[in-house]
């Protein structure tokens, strides 16, 4: 493997190092017992403020860990080894909040809300997604109108992740049709999170609707100008997908792992099933394929950031690498048999959770309109 494109820098390869150990000691030992409970492990959270790792894209200067994206990619390619949901948490803080609050905001905003979301103290999400509007997100109905020193939201958001423990959220409305970037924060009159929604997997995240009923915000808490949200949006559902594609990548490296230990361990008449065709074939393909998300999902790492817009590597990295890992993880249910299937091993969890890359952040069929359009206007075709 090429140490350029996976860990290009010493910072890398010892933030990669940093995860690592923390994943293993802390993360995997409540990963089983949170998936069960269907409930965020908070105080491990706030572990990752410790670390530093809540904000991996944010300025040192502004109390961050100043990397790039490779970084973003690292961590959650890491974490997601041991606990996916727990690292979708961690996703919808970091980078559908933090990353896109910072690269949006302004000094008071950021004064105000960095310290306490980069600690953990104040878990933060995104709010996008309407009971009527995902893939086709411009389409949302909240509104938000200016009245005095407030705006007045009202409308509905589903599915946000982090919604029952959050408290501040960065909300997409429309201003005379316009779609406009909020913060909005459980101090705001007439906001709520709804009760948490219960899910076939990522359980050790919580998610629920956001509802704003004449819900009043600060005209201080707008993002950017009225009439920039789709900008802010449309650069940070890069990095998003992208730190999916890598939660799915976590999620094949640690069922391959599984596939292998016990295909050499488990004795069928006579010998390893690692010496039967039909499982080297599951083990070979699994590989091939997880080999080939590695290497797809750093180079576009390498070519994403604040400044350097790339739907089109972005949308493929997820394209590909959200079936990866569910695929995978069958293929390790497979071979596993009936331990694969019970709670005993990771493998079930590993399965339930991998289904969501393939729907949150984007659907595949929205990756695949986004990649097409995409070369047709590279081509000159309309």
């Amino acid at each position: 493997m090429s140490i350029a494109l996976f860990d290009p820098t010493p910072e890398h390869q010892m933030l990669r190092q940093m995860v690592r150990d923390f994943t293993r000691e802390e993360v995997e030992p409540q990963a089983a017992e949170f998936d069960q409970k269907q409930a965020l492990n908070v105080p491990l959270f706030r572990r990752l403020g410790e670390l530093g790792l809540l904000g991996i894209t944010v300025s040192a200067d502004d109390g961050g860990a100043g990397m790039d994206a490779v970084a973003a990619v690292i961590a959650h390619h890491e974490i997601s080894k041991s606990d996916p949901g727990f690292c979708l948490a961690y996703l919808a803080h970091a980078m559908l909040f933090v990353n896109n609050f910072y690269h949006s905001s302004n000094a008071a905003q950021r004064a105000k809300y960095l310290p306490k979301v980069l600690s953990g103290e104040w878990i933060g999400g995104m709010g996008m997604t309407e009971p009527g509007y995902g893939t086709d997100v411009l389409g949302m109905g909240t509104t938000a109108v200016g009245d005095g020193g407030h705006y007045v939201l009202n409308g509905t958001k589903t599915f946000i992740t982090n919604g029952p423990d959050g408290f501040v959220f960065l909300v997409y409305a429309k201003v005379n049709g316009r779609v406009t970037s909020f913060l909005v924060d459980r101090d705001c009159p007439g906001f709520r999170a709804g009760n948490p929604m219960h899910k076939m997997g990522m359980r050790g995240s919580t998610m629920s609707e956001l509802i704003f009923e004449d819900c009043r915000v600060p005209v201080e808490n707008l993002l950017g100008g009225e009439g920039q949200g789709v900008t802010h949006m449309m650069r940070n559902l890069e990095i998003e997908r992208l730190t999916l594609a890598a939660m799915s990548l976590g999620i094949a490296d640690r069922c391959i792992d599984a596939m292998v230990e016990y295909a050499n361990q488990r004795i069928a008449f006579g010998k390893p099933i690692a010496e039967y065709g039909q499982i080297q074939r599951y083990i070979a393909d699994s590989y091939a394929e997880t080999e080939a998300l590695r290497c797809l999902v750093y180079h576009v790492a390498h070519h994403v950031g604040p400044e350097q817009r790339n739907r089109l590597g972005s949308d493929a990295a997820k394209l590909y690498g959200a079936p990866v890992g569910k695929h995978v993880a069958d293929r390790a249910m497979q071979v596993l048999g009936g331990n694969g299937y019970c709670t005993e091993f990771p493998i079930e969890r590993l399965l339930r959770d991998a289904k969501l890359i393939e729907i949150g952040g984007g659907t595949l069929e929205s990756h695949q309109k986004n990649i097409t359009r995409d070369l047709s206007k590279a081509r000159g075709t309309p």
